[in-house]
């Protein structure tokens, strides 16, 4: 019996293994060095007559042979190479002229949107070409395509995108460019406008508690966007975008390397809005009209011979827009109840710079300084409420590096200080802060080089308004069998909430605001301090002869202290320190797979569970979708002579959102419950010519699902029920849109 077992298992194997197929696509370089498909190429297994033949477009298809471990593939005209097979999907193999080159170069390219198993953080990274499948034209909407995180619109009326992570809001994630400070404080609405799309080299979406290094404000996550480098990029970049909404786009960016270590460059961005769009007639504009100039100057440095790299960036935009009543003058009705209207003016100079050293003997080890200094004013007003803010910021931060005996044992350590200076102005009252804090942390690295590494950091700071605390974060990575990882995290953050910054929204209504303070140093309220734990899981495997990724992440966020924004009432929007429980549970589900040959499908389903206790009761946080499900498909054809065809397509189905509070309005000014779940659709198609030049085309919303009734009482915008703050779907129907990039 046990043998009959053994010879019927055996049996099972070798069939198993003979059904195997090995794919792959041989493609060459014709006279003009263009890269071709080689059809009818011979790729048989190494001393055996298994063997087959390409087809027209290069693709072959092959019985794995259990006991050969070597495919041999040649053409007429070509360099025969011998390829070690050590996977079912062997991508593009690429061969060489017979008088050209004598090797073979066998490439597969990496996606544009990476998961990393052997990361010890959970981070999703994204590189620029995922960005150019979406119009893309700031960092607002360089995540159309990415589910990692949520976009939403800020109210009715000002139109400013928001970035949501685990269900919580922008303010509680850290957004760092080139891993220095970027959006906060008074730029926390407008600030992700004010980076442009075609600057952005790759972001890096890091879930659930941040590294140490970035400081102590980091509760859901971390946003990080590299900038193109002088050096390496295109020495003349060149994009232009329209749509139907009158809405127009200009981008350039100029790279001259001054020696071999030395490069400059120079980034211009342009945006005009002048449409003045009402296509629900209820006499306000659709989107705000608006203009912004953009303009970096960016040095880089690199020797590696040397080990000292280092960056310095000059930036400085002034930004415009004017939001209301379609027969708004601000000449004539600037605070008055002539017309509702409003006016938003803002300018604002970055300055940063980077430093950094690796020692030539010990490439182990190296320090870096980074160090930066932003200057952001804003004037600005809502109908009859005015506010103004001024916010000075720098940043420094000393970076070393080293091992403790091996590589399997790193650490950094270093010291940070920063310093921010606030003057608001906020209808008749003024509010003026100043923000010091000195820190010092150290973060150890572990990896045994096989299926365990961690992290874990401490930093300490000393916080004039913040007092004296710890900030702990820990990280573990753990391989669970080939292909597979569990990781673990958990750490905890503390801020000051702006809550005028980062509630702008609200002035755009009849609302009257209150602060029930304690006696904090901010605004009469206490700092937010919260817990974030979380745990993800990804395996990736082959199925059906290509690659598929699955993961699904679990976190949880608890606030032991935390600012509430309350807008139960519907006349009036409270702040007040939460007394009581106040959570957000995140389950994210997520599938990234091959279809077919560049056929790609990435598939997401999120579920929220994000629930505070306000004074009137434990209730589901307003405006967060119960669930969403995101689907992208993904299709680029073969390059040849002609160019080639890149096709994107993007589902979002949101769940019902919980709406605040309107039944004591008068029954026309009262929402439901809840709203209804929609769906968007957005789509693009592009068109590559040449490798510099390409058109696109495509459409947002291309289904048209707007919201009803955007604005409430939009007849008397002066009167006790105005409210544009209950967005919970677009206001802009379908928009289409058409550009081109231009690079050498």
């Amino acid at each position: 019996m046990k043998l009959s077992l053994l010879i019927l298992l055996l049996f099972i194997g070798n069939f198993c293994s003979s059904q195997f197929q090995v794919i792959g696509r041989v493609l060459g370089f014709n006279e003009e060095g263009e890269k071709i498909a080689l059809s009818n190429a011979n790729v048989y297994w190494l001393s055996s007559t298994t063997g087959t033949t390409t087809d027209s477009l290069g693709n072959f298809k092959i019985p794995y042979r259990k006991d050969k471990k070597k495919l041999i593939v040649s053409s007429v005209g070509f360099r025969s190479d011998t390829l070690l097979v050590n996977r079912p999907n062997l991508g593009n193999i690429i061969l060489h002229s017979i008088v050209a080159l004598e090797e073979v170069i066998v490439e597969k390219e990496v996606a544009p949107l990476q998961k990393s198993l052997f990361k010890v953080q959970n981070v999703v990274s994204v590189d620029s070409r995922e960005m150019l499948k979406a119009a893309c034209c700031n960092l607002s909407e360089s995540f159309e395509t990415n589910p990692s995180v949520d976009v939403n619109i800020s109210d009715a009326v000002l139109g400013a995108k928001q970035i949501q992570m685990l269900g919580l809001n922008s303010p509680y994630l850290l957004f760092t460019q080139e891993n220095m400070p970027s959006i906060r404080g008074a730029s926390q609405i407008f600030g992700l406008s004010f980076i442009p799309g075609s600057w952005i080299e790759g972001i890096q979406i890091t879930k659930g508690a941040g590294s140490v290094l970035n400081g102590f404000e980091s509760i859901s996550g971390h946003i990080n966007s590299e900038l193109v480098k002088p050096i390496s990029d295109k020495r003349f970049f060149l994009n232009l975008y329209a749509n139907n909404y009158e809405r127009y786009e200009f981008n350039t960016r100029l790279n001259h390397n001054i020696t071999e270590d030395l490069g400059v460059g120079l980034y211009v961005h342009a945006n005009l809005r002048n449409g003045h769009i009402d296509n629900n007639s209820d006499t306000f504009l659709d989107t705000p009209l608006s203009n912004q100039i953009n303009l970096m100057n960016r040095w880089q440095y690199i020797n590696s011979e040397s080990g000292w790299v280092s960056f310095a960036n000059i930036q400085y935009l002034t930004d415009s827009k004017e939001i209301g009543q379609l027969d708004f003058d601000s000449a004539t009705d600037r605070l008055t109840t002539n017309s509702w209207g409003s006016e938003i003016n803002t300018s604002r100079l970055d300055l940063s710079s980077k430093l950094g050293y690796v020692f030539p003997n010990l490439p182990y080890q190296s320090f870096g300084f980074q160090t930066a200094y932003s200057n952001h004013e804003q004037n600005s007003f809502y109908g009859l409420n005015q506010y103004d803010i001024k916010h000075k910021s720098f940043y420094s931060n000393f970076i070393f590096n080293s091992i403790i005996g091996s590589t399997q044992h790193k650490f950094k350590t270093g010291l940070s200080l920063t310093h921010d200076a606030y003057n608001e102005f906020v209808n008749s009252m003024g509010y003026n802060r100043n923000d010091n804090s000195l820190g010092a942390f150290f973060e150890y690295t572990y990896d045994n080089l096989e299926n365990l590494s961690f992290v874990a950091g401490l930093r300490i700071d000393n916080h004039n308004n913040l007092g004296s605390f710890l900030t702990p974060r820990f990280h573990l990575r753990y391989s669970l069998w080939d292909k597979a990882s569990l990781r673990a995290s958990f750490g905890r953050g503390k801020r000051g909430a702006n809550i005028f910054a980062e509630n702008q929204q609200f002035f755009a209504s009849s609302r009257q605001i209150t602060i029930d303070g304690t006696g904090g140093k901010y605004y009469d309220l206490e700092p937010e301090k919260a817990w974030n734990y979380g745990l993800s899981f990804i395996q990736k495997l082959y199925l059906w002869n290509r690659v598929m990724d699955f993961s699904i992440d679990f976190y949880r966020t608890d606030f032991i202290d935390q600012v509430v924004v309350d807008w139960e009432n519907p006349q009036q929007i409270s702040f007040y320190n939460l007394e009581g429980n106040s959570y957000s549970n995140s389950l994210q589900i997520d599938l990234n797979y091959e279809i077919l040959q560049d056929f790609h499908l990435r598939a997401t389903y999120k579920y929220f569970d994000v629930v505070t206790d306000y004074n009137s009761g434990t209730l589901e946080k307003p405006l967060q979708p119960s669930y969403r499900f995101f689907v992208n498909l993904n299709y680029e054809t073969l390059k040849k002579n002609n160019g080639q065809w890149r096709f994107d397509f993007t589902s979002n189905w949101l769940g019902e959102q919980r709406f605040p509070n309107t039944s004591p309005n008068p029954i026309e000014f009262q929402l439901p419950s809840h709203s209804p779940s929609y769906v968007l659709l957005n789509a693009q198609v592009t068109k590559v010519f040449s490798n510099t030049f390409e058109v696109y085309i495509g459409g947002e919303n291309i289904n048209n699902f707007v919201q009803d009734t955007p604005i409430l009482s939009n007849e008397n915008p002066f009167g006790t029920y105005f409210d544009s703050t209950i967005l919970y779907a677009p206001v802009l129907g379908k928009a289409y849109y058409a550009g081109f990039r231009y690079k050498i």
